[in-house]
């Protein structure tokens, strides 16, 4: 059997505290069912008492039914001077109702003597009180040894004792954090080696990005003997961030064998990690290791040639081992055999000879002429072979258009938009306000569609480009690139024109028929119909 190492995810504690997130109560939620569907095994919600949302995050948890996780409240150890069973945050962690409690403590004796103002053995104190309070009121409780790396080299037998005195209290897990995210990976094996040799109770371990070691660090710490990992989905965090989950587990569990999430949620990464991008507001890099859209995405002929007699020439894992899929690139450098496989997959019956394949081609660079550039927009190469092929019949045809730009004296510039669509033989008219023409313009489309295809009001542009190809000029031509998701699938399309709204008009009408399209093509799977 494969050794087990425990998932603790705080993307809604720690990563909520990254600059730019701002979870609702919602949110939280929403996260919460992403990470659980995920089958991660501790999900840290917050600290019940620290501020009205989370206050109300944990009431509303009361009525959540989770599958695979434990819900964990965060605190501190109990103040100096107070027993742990009158210490306010103590009790709001028990108050809670949740199964476990992460509480953090001092590691380091300078953070004991100058940062709380104690002294040595009133900290080792409030350690082992604390954790024997809550593990007294029946929670599985995991002790966050705060600071322990930097601690530990300033006082290795002291920063030890903390330890010890939380295995005393009957600690279910001692987490060594690298709050300040400074230490190496060679560090953090031999110190982790270390603590596992003088400790009884299971190891953690909690890192930080400032260094750009948090996987590594991570990874260094399991390797010396550490069974629990604490992270956050994506990443982002407090200053450079937390270790990022989303490589951590892969890596454990594709590439050194261990077991972190059940086989089957193991092929949901790239869909969690594009869902909780979304709820978050957090652009996902493309560059993503993993999960990314580009990190199995392949350009130069020469690498795609290999690819395509063998994956592994230029791939470490199998796309699909997370739930990613490789992408071949249509640029000056990818050759005809990149075109061909995108035919196949729409008629397997054509080869780099057949007429229809030259016509694809033909048309390809006739648009490249005119300024498109397909690298990074299958989604429109993929529908223009459709169309080129005869496999395409569109959902919805735009018959009129209509944008206004307005600024008054001293008031900020208003866009509006009107919409005439044609859908199965009906004209629908729509109207909207927007920031800016194309934006006015996709909520108008939209408002037209969504009576018709209701899976389009989860569908947004999470990125939007514009290049001057023909530069020095104002009537120059303007390529638009536009990055589309619906909250599971993230996908791009491009569109040109000597008018930018118009190109973005092309672009926008291309990501939604391909939304409508990939939705039809799905269902039909499931009914095996193709």
């Amino acid at each position: 059997m494969k050794e087990k190492v425990t998932i603790f995810d705080s993307t809604l504690r720690d990563g909520a505290q990254a600059e730019g997130i701002s979870f609702s109560v919602d949110d939280k939620l929403r996260v919460l069912k992403a990470l659980d569907k995920n089958g991660v095994d501790i999900i840290e919600a917050g600290n019940p008492g620290s501020n009205p949302k989370d206050i109300e995050f944990f009431e509303r948890l009361k009525e959540v039914e989770l599958k695979n996780a434990r819900i964990c409240a965060f605190g501190s150890t109990r103040r100096p001077g107070v027993k742990a069973e009158e210490d306010m945050n103590l009790e709001r962690i028990v108050e809670a109702g949740v199964p476990v409690a992460a509480i953090f403590g001092k590691s380091s004796i300078f953070h004991v003597t100058e940062i709380l103002g104690t002294t040595q053995q009133e900290n080792l104190r409030m350690i082992e009180d604390s954790v024997r309070y809550l593990k007294s009121r029946g929670m599985e409780v995991v002790y966050d040894a705060e600071h322990f790396f930097d601690g530990y080299k300033l006082d290795p037998e002291y920063a030890l004792q903390t330890l010890l005195s939380a295995e005393r209290g009957g600690a279910d897990v001692l987490a060594l954090c690298d709050t300040n995210g400074g230490m190496m990976p060679h560090e953090v094996e031999e110190i982790v080696k270390t603590v596992c040799s003088r400790v009884n109770t299971p190891v953690g371990i909690h890192a930080h990005n400032d260094s750009g070691l948090g996987t590594a660090n991570s990874i260094a710490a399991v390797r010396a003997g550490a069974r629990q990992v604490q992270g956050t989905f994506l990443g982002f965090g407090e200053r450079c961030g937390n270790a990022n989950l989303s490589q951590i587990i892969p890596n454990l569990q594709i590439r050194m064998g261990f077991d972190c999430l059940p086989e089957d949620k193991i092929e949901r990464l790239t869909e969690s990690a594009i869902r909780i991008a979304e709820i978050s507001n957090f652009s996902l890099s493309g560059r993503e290791p993993f999960v990314g859209k580009s990190a199995f995405a392949h350009k130069g002929g020469m690498h795609i040639d290999a690819v395509m007699k063998n994956p592994s020439s230029f791939e470490h894992i199998d796309p699909e081992a997370v739930g990613n899929k490789r992408r071949i690139l249509m640029s000056e450098v990818s050759g005809r055999g990149t075109i061909i496989k995108m035919i196949n997959e729409i008629d397997p019956s054509l080869d780099k000879k057949s007429a229809e394949t030259t016509k694809v081609m033909d048309r390809i660079k006739e648009l490249e002429y005119q300024g498109y550039q397909f690298e990074g927009a299958e989604s429109s190469v993929k529908l223009l072979i459709r169309k080129i092929l005869g496999y395409y019949k569109p959902f919805f045809e735009i018959e009129d258009y209509k944008t206004i730009n307005e600024k008054s004296a001293g008031d900020n510039l208003t866009a509006s938009a009107i919409v005439k669509v044609s859908v199965k033989g009906e004209s629908i008219v729509a109207a909207a306000e927007g920031d800016g023409p194309v934006n006015a313009l996709d909520i108008a489309l939209r408002r037209a569609l969504t009576n018709f295809f209701p899976q389009l009001k989860d569908v947004r542009l999470t990125d939007f480009k514009v290049r001057v190809i023909d530069s020095g000029a104002t009537a120059s031509t303007v390529r638009v690139l536009m990055e589309t998701t619906d909250g599971q699938e993230i996908w791009s399309n491009v569109g040109v024109s000597s008018d930018v709204v118009e190109a973005s008009l092309i672009a926008l009408t291309d990501s939604l028929e391909y939304k409508l399209l990939s939705d039809m093509e799905r269902q039909l799977r499931e009914y095996r119909l193709i």
